[in-house]
């Protein structure tokens, strides 16, 4: 036992050996700082699910481990597992926005506030979370890979859904921004073509909204800025997300699809569209990267890197 340790010990056995009030009184500290550990909301990625042992159930399971008594909600979007897939393809991203939302909102444990964990697009659909409702109050955003420019590709598939990925792959290709697409399709609502920029601010129905290319929603900017860390982790060796900057907030330079900037080069920077040069100036903003494919890594490194955010 460290020093620092004994001495926190040996005081609290003489502040309970000198009566009940007293006890009840360091009972009741001791049972605050307990409670000091906020909830964790996690929003699963494409071709996941809230619940599967393998992903989203190993890493509950892992935090609960590494966090004793910590609250971990995984989000089901939808009222199966079966639903919670199939919605992460094909039900539009606004309204999966706002169910989250309202299921957030009604629960008594975020109250006081909460932090997020997004794994791949599950990292821009909590950002825009943030955004558009700040209470309860997320407090910590953690991007797993997250999209946060979108995507100008879609190279495979994580999982066993190939299938639906080439399908997804050939609507993209004939039309991401029509109507039907955009309704219907997840994956085209931040899609992000840097050939077609009017198209893309135009009809992007999701992230043309909440990265600010039309106009600048000045409570957007404002919800974003009351995060106390907004965390961002790039894996090096993507083969799922194009271009990968984008995990960083970077993207492809508009009018060609070779070159990329990084988010300090952005228009969306250098204007502070989104508020996130002020946020970096302030110490909110934390680049993470890690070797591997896309959502893969150690045990080890996630304890290590990204659940001293959660304590």
């Amino acid at each position: 036992m460290s020093h620092s340790r004994f001495k926190m010990t040996t005081l609290l056995r003489m502040l309970l050996g000198a009566g009940p009030l007293l006890s009840l009184l360091v009972l009741n500290l001791v049972h605050g700082s307990d409670n000091a550990t906020l909830p964790l909301v996690m929003w699963h990625g494409m071709g996941d699910s809230c619940c599967n042992p393998l992903s989203m159930g190993s890493i509950k399971k892992m935090i609960e481990e590494a966090i004793p008594g910590i609250d971990v909600l995984s989000l089901m979007i939808g009222k199966t597992v079966i639903q919670d897939t199939e919605n992460g393809f094909f039900m539009d991203v606004n309204e999966q926005v706002s169910m989250v939302c309202s299921q957030l909102a009604q629960d008594p444990k975020l109250k006081d506030g909460y932090n997020a964990m997004g794994f791949s697009q599950g990292g821009q659909f909590l950002r825009a979370v943030a955004q558009r409702c700040p209470s309860p109050p997320m407090k910590t955003l953690i991007s797993v890979g997250g999209q946060q420019q979108g995507v100008y590709g879609l190279p495979r598939c994580p999982g066993e859904s190939s299938h639906i990925c080439d399908w997804i792959r050939k609507k993209l290709n004939s039309g991401a921004y029509t109507d039907t697409v955009q309704k219907h399709l997840v994956q085209a609502q931040y899609w992000h073509d840097p050939l077609n920029d009017n198209l893309y601010k135009k009809h992007s129905l999701f992230l043309a909204d909440v990265n600010q290319e039309r106009v600048v929603n000045e409570t957007y900017k404002k919800n974003l800025q009351l995060l106390d860390k907004f965390v961002m982790v790039k894996f090096l060796q993507d083969s799922v997300v194009d271009p990968v900057d984008t995990e960083w907030f970077g993207f492809l330079k508009t009018g060609q699809a070779k070159e990329t900037e990084t988010l300090q080069e952005s228009v969306l920077y250098r204007e502070d569209r989104l508020g996130l040069a002020a946020m970096e100036a302030a110490g909110k903003l934390d680049f993470l990267a890690t070797e591997g494919d896309h959502l893969q890594f150690t045990d080890e490194w996630f304890n290590a890197k990204l659940v001293p955010y959660l304590r």
